[in-house]
């Protein structure tokens, strides 16, 4: 099945959610997207082509989803999928965040990126407030990826890693 625009995609497509520790320059950023395309055009599961597409945003956050009602992505396809971006690394100057890593963003708009630790301290300092937008990369859907991804931390898991007296509205 050929490739197909993100937004076509239904909401419950199966979604897995890729962040990158630095923004990716604009020529890391076409190599990356290349290969995501030339990949998910060649996406199988058991020799069956995937229904596939892929979102980028922000210079860090690649979403790729799988309309698996033709067919399911399996474990082999999906981990097959992870080893070629954890193999793209060095091409990229770029690591994949661990699920340790947590996002948010800054007063002026731009992408941070630490430590749970971190990021709690952050938020004992006031840096970082209930309203602070916060990116969400345990999403498992095309539609949690369109409407949940990025919101308020007092609104999102993110919350759980303080204690609420320690934050601020």
């Amino acid at each position: 099945m050929p490739q197909r625009p993100f937004d076509e995609l239904p909401d419950d497509a199966r979604c897995w959610v890729f962040a990158v520790d630095r923004p990716l320059a604009p020529a890391a950023e076409s190599q990356l997207l290349a290969l995501t395309d030339e990949y998910l055009a060649e996406w199988r599961a058991h020799g069956t082509p995937l229904a596939s597409g892929r979102d980028w945003r922000d210079a860090h956050f690649l979403a790729v989803a799988v309309d698996e009602r033709a067919a399911g992505a399996s474990g082999c396809s999906v981990d097959a999928l992870f080893r070629t971006f954890k193999g793209s690394e060095s091409l990229l100057g770029a690591t994949f965040a661990s699920g340790a890593t947590v996002f948010w963003r800054n007063g002026d708009g731009t992408v941070q990126q630490g430590s749970r630790a971190e990021f709690a301290a952050h938020v004992r300092d006031g840096v970082i407030t209930d309203a602070t937008p916060v990116f969400d990369p345990t999403v498992t859907t095309a539609g949690a990826w369109r409407r949940h991804f990025e919101r308020p931390m007092a609104a999102s898991w993110h919350a759980r890693l303080v204690a609420p007296a320690s934050r601020t509205a």
